[in-house]
């Protein structure tokens, strides 16, 4: 018997420079504000979030040049490919994200996006600061070295 992962909880986009590029030191998960044939293109795989930010702009949270294909079918009545979009958190969680971007320079990242178990697309934003490159240059070492520590325990096991 084959067991199947379920398809409703699945990743969609992941930011992987975002952790090179800026020192995370909180995250939290927002729901997004999609259109229907938004979500049609996710199931099919279209989307990038690597260049895209949020922005708390009028009390409310934004997702701001996030990427999401053009879906075939919806050609009337289709979406635009990076417009804005409106994320869903708390008011208490909103009001820290204001504080610490206007009053602590941090920067609001998406992580990852993708279905939950239920099917609903959320968005993992991290609460970051950004790196200087000397820190990018540090943790690529540490990165390497972890890298060549693992290979010498490889080898070492074999013998």
């Amino acid at each position: 018997m084959v067991v199947k992962s379920d398809p409703n909880s699945k990743l969609i986009a992941e930011n992987r420079r975002a952790r090179f590029d800026y020192a995370i030191e909180s995250d939290l998960e927002a729901g997004i504000m999609l259109l229907g044939s938004e979500v049609k293109s996710l199931r099919k795989g279209g989307s990038n979030i690597a260049e895209s930010y949020a922005s708390v702009e009028g009390g409310e949270l934004w997702l701001i040049n996030g990427y999401i294909a053009p879906y075939a079918e919806a050609k009337t009545w289709g979406h635009e490919e990076r417009r804005r979009r409106k994320l869903l958190v708390s008011k208490k969680e909103l009001s820290r994200l204001w504080s610490a971007t206007a009053r602590e320079g941090m920067t609001i990242v998406p992580l990852r996006m993708y279905f939950n178990d239920r099917g609903i697309v959320k968005l993992k934003l991290g609460i970051a600061k950004g790196k200087k490159l000397a820190d990018k240059r540090e943790t690529s070492a540490k990165r390497d070295w972890d890298r060549e520590k693992a290979r010498l325990l490889k080898m070492s096991k074999r013998d």
